[in-house]
């Protein structure tokens, strides 16, 4: 069926020939409020490609009410400055009770050119959230879902990632760094906390790191036994670095999305606050020359 703008909505029973992207929890993605989430890179025709979802709707696209995604290309600085990749795709969604796939495609033009300021295309308005939630419909079921992709005709079975989202209340480290004005190494450790049989700590740099030296504190979020995961696991964190000010309640925060992998396992800021401000006491950040950090777990997925 064509629909506005040259789309076409069909049916299939074969799964699309590229990659099949499954989430768990999918509901986790609205608590959280993830504008968007994307998928693993994987590789058709010779290029790297990654699915982008955005689960409550592309709004700068005219995408409110509806569930947009999107195929995005990456690792273009390998290319030719004036690259350029021209693509026939289409985008799926799997209808879990009647064992078929929703493919979504743009007759009206259907090849699309890639180009360095154009990296993405798909629709904003590629299924309507109450046509998504209609467990009826098949396409969440058990708060779970599918989507997949097909960027090449080839012959090979797809690449499936599986995200397993779930949400950690609680999860928290909490640091109480005693004698901070006398901590004279250039990075500590905190203590290790084990979320989802994940093992994380916090690093700090009392004096800041690299460029950041003498002017600001840096924190990082720590993968702390990296060496223990498989190697292919990657694990997507949504997460807050918090500086408690002890007098205000008004902490300095800033929330970050990361993939972590085994060589991927510490991720935070070196400018995360000045030490001007660390050492103001009217600030509250340094209480009787004790500070507070923390880092606070909002949503976690191990992506196989």
């Amino acid at each position: 069926m064509v629909g506005l703008g040259g789309i076409t909505r069909t049916t299939r029973s074969l799964p699309p020939s590229h990659y099949l992207f499954k989430i768990e929890a999918f509901s986790l993605l609205f608590g959280a409020n993830v504008d968007k989430y994307k998928s693993n890179a994987f590789e058709a025709g010779g290029h790297q490609w990654r699915l982008v979802l955005y689960p409550t709707g592309n709004k700068k696209s005219n995408g409110s009410g509806y569930i947009s995604l999107y195929l995005e290309i990456e690792k273009t600085a390998n290319l030719s400055p004036d690259w350029e990749v021209n693509v026939d795709f289409k985008l799926f969604v799997f209808d879990q009770i009647r064992d078929q796939y929703l493919v979504i495609k743009d007759v009206e033009v259907p090849v699309r050119r890639f180009y360095e300021m154009k990296t993405e295309w798909g629709f904003s308005q590629f299924l309507s959230q109450k046509t998504f939630n209609d467990a009826a419909n098949g396409y969440l079921v058990d708060d779970c879902c599918t989507f997949g992709a097909e960027v090449l005709l080839i012959q090979r079975p797809p690449k499936v990632e599986k995200s397993v989202l779930k949400k950690h209340c609680g999860g928290t480290i909490t640091w109480k760094m005693d004698n901070f004005s006398k901590l004279a190494r250039e990075f500590y450790k905190s203590h290790v906390v084990s979320i989802d049989d994940i093992k994380w700590n916090l690093w700090v740099y009392p004096k800041g790191k690299s460029s950041s030296k003498g002017t600001h504190l840096s924190v990082f979020l720590d993968l702390a036994e990296p060496h223990t995961l498989p190697p292919k696991l990657q694990v997507y964190v949504k997460f807050k670095l918090r500086l408690r000010n002890q007098i205000k309640s008004i902490h300095m925060e800033a929330t970050a999305e990361v993939r972590f992998t085994p060589s991927t396992t510490s991720w935070g800021y070196s400018k995360f606050v000045s030490l001007k401000d660390v050492y103001e006491s009217s600030k509250g950040y340094l209480v009787e020359d004790s500070l507070i950090v923390e880092a606070e777990f909002i949503l976690i997925s191990k992506v196989e």
